[in-house]
């Protein structure tokens, strides 16, 4: 039965509005659903991302803090991790000795380098390698577009948040999770291919950028001792 009598109030259980109190985004199409949340990510000034990522057959996981002039974060792969922080074009690498032995330093040069924020120069390939992963449009911009035939795929949940999910080609070019609550940010994203599964967190929370200072800072010139 539908409709229930209680204390001679009738509770209508049925045929229920599923976007009620929600931003109204599970009404639309999926391709609308995707322009919106990618309208939405664009517009935001920050935030958090965390997850894998696969690219060119290594595996990548991030937590990094996102925004327009920068980013910061950690970064782990093959065992070897790292952290990055780019304050304009001005990018930084931190790692043990380790790391930094893994490459082409010595044992001396890697101690130096040692807890050291080293700054990378724009010709050496790691610039390129690695400053992706700080720019918040130029990685947002290659996420969060599914491949193939968009489709819902029902209503769920991320972290006690309301979800609409899309999917291209039935979930074979990746999943996007978009709010239902609020303003219709990207919360999770998983990747065709078995490329990775990433969460978006902190939306719009700002957060401090500053460049380490000089006794944390060694310039080694004009090519790091990494691959």
């Amino acid at each position: 039965m539908c409709a229930l009598v209680v204390a001679g109030t009738a509770l209508t259980g049925c045929n229920e509005d599923p976007d009620a109190g929600t931003n109204g985004v599970g009404k639309l199409s999926p391709d609308k659903i995707q322009s919106r949340t990618r309208s939405a990510a664009e517009s935001a000034d920050a935030v958090r991302l965390s997850g894998t990522v696969v690219t060119s057959g290594r595996t990548y996981t991030l937590d990094m803090r996102l925004k327009s002039d920068g980013g910061t974060g950690s970064v782990t792969t093959e065992g070897l991790s790292f952290e990055l922080l780019r304050l304009g074009e001005q990018l930084f690498l931190k790692a043990d000795a380790g790391f930094w032995s893994h490459g082409d330093a010595d044992a001396a040069a890697a101690e130096k380098l040692d807890g050291k924020y080293v700054k990378v120069p724009q010709g050496d390939p790691s610039y390129q390698k690695f400053s992706g992963f700080t720019d918040k449009d130029v990685l947002l911009d290659g996420l969060l577009t599914l491949h193939g035939t968009l489709e819902t795929s029902g209503r769920h949940e991320q972290a006690g948040v309301r979800t609409i999910r899309i999917t291209g080609d039935r979930g074979s070019g990746g999943t996007l999770d978009v709010s239902l609550e609020g303003t219709p940010y990207p919360l999770r994203l998983v990747r065709g291919g078995d490329a990775g599964t990433l969460r978006f967190s902190d939306w719009g929370t700002d957060f401090a950028l500053e460049e380490p200072a000089k006794d944390e800072t060694v310039d080694y010139g004009q090519q790091l001792p990494t691959s």
